[in-house]
């Protein structure tokens, strides 16, 4: 990549956009974040997000503005929860943050960089988006800064909600973001240039007047400018695809504030709702292609191969394409791994990949050798998981990861108007418009089918079983199809339920969490599925006992209940970052799954409602609990894979009727 004043010249791309919004990423050390490097550069990417350590920066910049370390307590949110606090959704949830955690995660940062400049890579570091302490507007009384509005929070309690977004017009925002730049610099050494910045990221501006939002633009990036003659702003384009308030002369006014050339937007979502399409190839501004994929870091077989496979292409090929380049925006990783390997050879393909011909190769790249049985098995996957073409975003919504928080008789109404409706509407559109409090788990190809790939993994077992990577496909497959066969389960329970079935409810519900039990069995198979390593890492970055408590909390709480709950209300992010991981089902899933089928069993017994507010009580209990808890769990895989993924399949699936 070359740079001068006015433009910046790039040829191909590979932009690996570490959103990571789970909580692994807060955890990783030296050894994980090398081995992660080093896999980018297999893969020849080339612009990597680069945000760690960026806390410790702010602290130094922040303190030249008369800000106290006791400010910044209530700003920055705890490890897992920086991604959310760096977007200005929360403040200080989770938190405060040691010195200690500051002052190793800018070591940490140092690492990085210098390995991925090592490898020929540029790093995109952070800019200033306009997200402030509260201890600014006492300081600066005169400045435009913003209280914003709640976000996803139960009780709107500003100690964690409605944070505050100074104006990029006013003139301390061009002195703080220069101010940042220079710091930067003054820390690292060097830049590659590229800085992103999302001031706009679920965040609306408070007027559409294109010459304001002109204004906006071109304030955030002479923040930037300021401090590096040479900046390029990267930024999200995702608030085109998901706020209304971007229409086209809103879009147009914001792409073109920035000189040309001086500003690449991330077509965030392009495999499923890519925006160059409709916004005249973002109105001449340089865009790079991605695949968002994950939500959440959330477990679940799903992609989109075909259009990972010609997307690229097709925009690299349009007419008057500003395209100029790919990659991955995913929210988390560590999942799906078929995808990833096809969408990293997007960028040196030059025309459109025969998926068929490609993943009848890839099974014999995975595992060593060919096998027929296996080939046929990925065939199926390809034309079921992995061809999702309803336009839905993919958050996984299981039964029993994300159980449903509503009363049970409202649960058999959605089901049966849902079936009526699936036909003439979306899956989205029918369950927006029938409820905002139940996601019907998401399922776009043939249950049966994706059964029977999975028997010809088994079939093949005796021949791969010595491949970790085997390994690991089978129990993703397994807990695939079992998961499925929950969901319908737990649709009979409802079933017996309304019937007034009082026998048909407890022997349904008990089979349902021995299938919890069985399933965590099956996930201890593979270190790829384990909770232990996890709360492990978390600890191991602690400085003494309190830390380790409180990273342990951090760590628990992102993968079940957060941001706010009251005792009778749960958090409306509950089961956001769910994850199917041995010990998370047997020690929460399953006993909460339990919690609800007791109310349920209580409430023909008695010959009452539902208690829904029994219920939820009971379950948050359990959540804070289980999240105070310092019980350990292992952090090495256990069982024979290939034994038991045969048993769950003939235990549940072999004559299943799902």
């Amino acid at each position: 990549m070359a740079s001068n004043s006015n433009c910046i010249l790039i040829d191909v791309i590979t932009v690996f956009f570490h959103l990571l919004l789970e909580d692994s990423f807060a955890w990783w050390d030296w050894k994980r974040w090398e081995k992660e490097i080093d896999w980018m550069a297999l893969q020849g990417i080339n612009l990597p997000l680069a945000f760690t350590g960026q806390e410790a920066i702010w602290q130094k910049v922040f303190q030249k503005f008369n800000v106290s370390k006791t400010d910044l307590d209530n700003f920055f949110g705890g490890p897992a929860f920086l991604a959310w606090s760096r977007m200005g959704n929360l403040h200080g949830w989770g938190g405060p943050l040691p010195q200690s955690w500051l002052d190793q995660q800018l070591i940490l940062q140092k690492k990085i960089l210098a390995r991925m400049y090592e490898l020929g890579m540029t790093p995109v570091l952070p800019a200033f988006s306009g997200n402030v302490p509260a201890a600014l507007t006492y300081i600066f009384p005169s400045a435009k800064i913003t209280r914003l509005g709640n976000w996803f929070s139960v009780k709107s309690d500003p100690k964690v909600c409605c944070t505050y977004l100074l104006d990029a017009t006013d003139p301390l925002f061009v002195e703080i973001g220069k101010a940042f730049i220079n710091e930067q610099l003054k820390e690292y050494g060097r830049t590659g240039h590229i800085y992103n910045c999302d001031t706009f990221d679920e965040n609306t501006p408070p007027i559409d007047d294109p010459e304001y939002i002109s204004s906006l633009g071109a304030a955030i990036f002479r923040g930037m400018q300021t401090g590096d003659d040479d900046a390029v702003w990267l930024m999200q384009g995702w608030l085109f695809s998901y706020d209304p308030f971007w229409r086209p002369l809103q879009t147009k006014a914001l792409l073109k504030s920035v000189p040309l050339g001086r500003l690449v937007v991330l077509d965030l979502f392009a495999e499923v709702k890519p925006i160059w399409i409709t916004s005249e190839q973002f109105y001449g501004v340089p865009y790079i292609w991605c695949m968002l994929h994950n939500f959440a870091g959330n477990s679940e077989m799903y992609g989109i191969l075909d259009s990972v496979a010609s997307g690229p292409v097709d925009a690299r090929k349009s007419e008057n394409s500003t395209m100029v380049g790919v990659g991955m925006s995913m929210e988390g990783i560590e999942q799906n791994p078929v995808v990833y390997d096809l969408m990293s050879e997007m960028a040196f393909q030059h025309n459109k990949v025969d998926v068929k011909l490609w993943i009848h190769l890839y099974s014999k790249r995975r595992y060593g050798q060919s096998v027929p049985l296996i080939q046929d098995a990925w065939n199926i996957l390809y034309h079921t998981v992995y061809n999702c073409t309803d336009g839905a975003y993919d958050k996984n919504r299981d039964v029993i990861v994300a159980f449903p928080d509503v009363d049970p008789s409202f649960i058999s109404v959605l089901h049966e108007r849902y079936n009526h409706q699936r036909k003439s509407l979306s899956r989205r559109a029918a369950v927006e418009q029938i409820t905002d409090s139940f996601d019907i788990p998401h399922l776009w190809y043939s249950t049966s089918e994706v059964i029977h790939a999975l028997e010809l993994f088994i079939a093949s077992g005796d021949e791969l079983s010595d491949s970790n990577t085997y390994r690991y496909d089978l129990v993703d497959l397994t807990r695939q199809a079992v998961a499925k066969y929950a969901n319908q389960l737990f649709l009979k329970v409802i079933e017996a339920y309304r019937l007034n079935d009082i026998h048909g409810v407890a022997c349904h519900t008990q089979k349902f969490l021995d299938l919890v039990e069985d399933m965590d069995t099956l996930l201890a198979c593979h270190e790829g599925f384990l909770l232990g390593p996890r709360l492990e890492s978390a600890q191991k970055l602690a400085q003494d006992e309190e830390q380790k408590k409180q990273f342990e909390w951090n760590a628990r709480t992102q993968i079940t209940m957060w941001f706010d709950n009251t005792e009778e209300e749960a958090s409306l992010l509950h089961d956001y970052g769910n994850k199917y991981w041995s010990g998370l089902l047997r020690d929460y899933y399953g006993p909460r799954a339990a919690i609800y089928f007791k109310f349920l069993l209580e409430s023909l017994e008695k010959g009452r409602d539902f208690q829904l507010k029994d219920w939820r009580r009971e379950w948050i209990k359990l959540t804070n609990d289980w999240q105070r808890s310092r019980k350990a769990f292992p952090v090495e895989s256990t069982g024979n894979a290939l034994n038991i993924s045969r048993w769950l399949y003939n235990k549940y699936l072999l004559s299943s009727d799902t």
